[in-house]
């Protein structure tokens, strides 16, 4: 958009969806609007216009309310949306000539006027700025602190899929979320007549993963629980179904080096507690190119007001 040549390099041979869904609110919604992209996210949202919980036990509703004061206020609608679609979307619009796949970076070195990239295939590269991008286990981010960080397990396991909506498990419009026991089970609607789904349930860390295993496990964590979780796991596919240890990292302030510069999980990896991983990795892209764009005393001055200007927000998140 503002006339850099930018190439994606993706460590994956085959891009396969991270989860099954994710929750866009307001401002990350915007972030794709800034892009031109309104009616394609639009098109992949479901309508949510209300939020609930519900005791997890009883089926008792603890509190109900309308999203639309929120809408309102802000100026825009959330939408949950399915991963793959929005990631397809997404490689459409920015162009696939552009994305190459299989290209795991194990290496790379600030020259001064330019990086270079080492890849697992023995191929390289050189940049004029090197975007890290690569998550939660990012070696950008080993690169710009100069050390490892640990990761923070949350203490929980979350379980999360797609299913067709049925009035039986919630109401089609609902973000519901059924509370007890340090426990959660929730639905929020995506595109095309499906909810969302994901279980929380407090366990210790690297326990076995066995697909078959997910229903049997599931029905033993809710035992108890009232209808509508009980259909659900019983309408849920083990093998469309991820399972995911909850991890994040401590704050830390330093989001570039050099020519080096990270966004996203790799500069703060939150627990997805409050939907804003994705939505701060999209703020991050939108400075982070206006940063590039109108400052003018080069790129270590651009990639500092990013920095300072992204700090206060993704720290307080």
């Amino acid at each position: 958009k503002f006339g850099h040549t930018v190439t994606i390099y993706e460590q994956a041979e085959h891009i396969l969806p991270v989860g099954a869904a994710i929750s866009l609110w307001s401002n990350g919604v915007k972030c794709l609007n800034y892009l031109g992209l309104t009616d394609q996210v639009a098109k992949l949202g479901g309508q949510m216009d209300n939020l609930a919980y519900v005791d997890g036990l009883t089926g008792e509703v603890m509190t109900q309310f309308s999203l639309h004061p929120l809408i309102e206020e802000v100026g825009q609608r959330p939408y949950p949306v399915s991963r793959a679609e929005r990631q397809n979307m997404l490689m459409d619009e920015f162009g696939r000539d552009h994305i190459k796949l299989g290209k795991k970076m194990v290496a790379l070195e600030d020259q001064g006027d330019q990086v270079q990239v080492t890849f697992a295939d023995g191929a390289q590269i050189e940049c004029e700025l090197l975007v890290g991008a690569d998550g939660t286990h990012s070696i950008t981010r080993t690169y710009v602190l100069g050390e490892q960080v640990e990761r923070r397990y949350a203490g929980y396991v979350n379980w999360n899929g797609l299913v067709e909506i049925s009035k039986e498990l919630a109401p089609a419009d609902q973000w519901t979320t059924f509370v007890g026991e340090g426990k959660r089970a929730s639905l929020m609607p995506v595109a095309n007549n499906r909810f969302y789904f994901f279980f929380d349930v407090p366990l210790a860390v690297g326990l076995d993963n066995d697909r078959t295993q997910y229903k049997t496990l599931l029905k033993e964590y809710f035992k108890g629980w009232c209808a509508p979780v009980q259909q659900l796991i019983d309408q849920i596919d083990p093998q469309k179904t991820n399972r995911v240890e909850i991890h994040d990292i401590e704050p830390f302030t330093d989001f570039y080096k050099g020519r080096v510069v990270i966004v996203g999980d790799a500069a703060h990896s939150t627990t997805p507690d409050i939907g804003q991983g994705g939505c701060q990795a999209m703020e991050d892209a939108i400075y982070l190119a206006r940063a590039v764009q109108i400052n003018t005393l080069g790129i270590q001055d651009s990639l500092k007001r990013y920095q300072n200007k992204r700090n206060e927000r993704t720290g307080e998140m």
